[in-house]
């Protein structure tokens, strides 16, 4: 069986097998990762997975699990970030809508 080498920030080199290592590779480079649980301290280690790292791992034998991220999660954030008195007001607002479209709507029992 493959044994891959990988090293914790606690414990230092651990040997794992491919059924040990969790290997999930994204439609960005930049966000796919591996991780493992060490046997020794038990802490999850997650490190980056470049291709090439991603290219040894599958040839060890480690089954890829693939990860879209949605567009909107990528997108460029400016401005405030909105509050719970923000959401309040959004919601009083769609109630006003309501009551609005309520009035202009002819009743259809006339």
């Amino acid at each position: 069986m493959t044994t891959i080498k990988a090293s914790c920030p606690t414990c230092g080199d651990v040997e794992l097998t491919p059924t040990q290592l969790r290997l999930v590779v994204a439609n960005v480079t930049e966000r796919s990762f591996y991780s493992f649980h060490c046997a020794k301290c038990t802490s999850e280690v997650r490190k980056p997975a470049d291709e090439e790292i991603v290219a040894l791992l599958v040839s060890g034998g480690v089954r890829a699990e693939r990860w879209t991220i949605p567009a909107e999660a990528l997108e460029v954030r400016a401005g405030d970030r909105i509050s719970y008195d923000d959401v309040l007001d959004f919601a009083l607002a769609l109630d006003r809508v309501d009551t609005l479209t309520a009035l202009l709507t002819p009743s259809s029992g006339a």
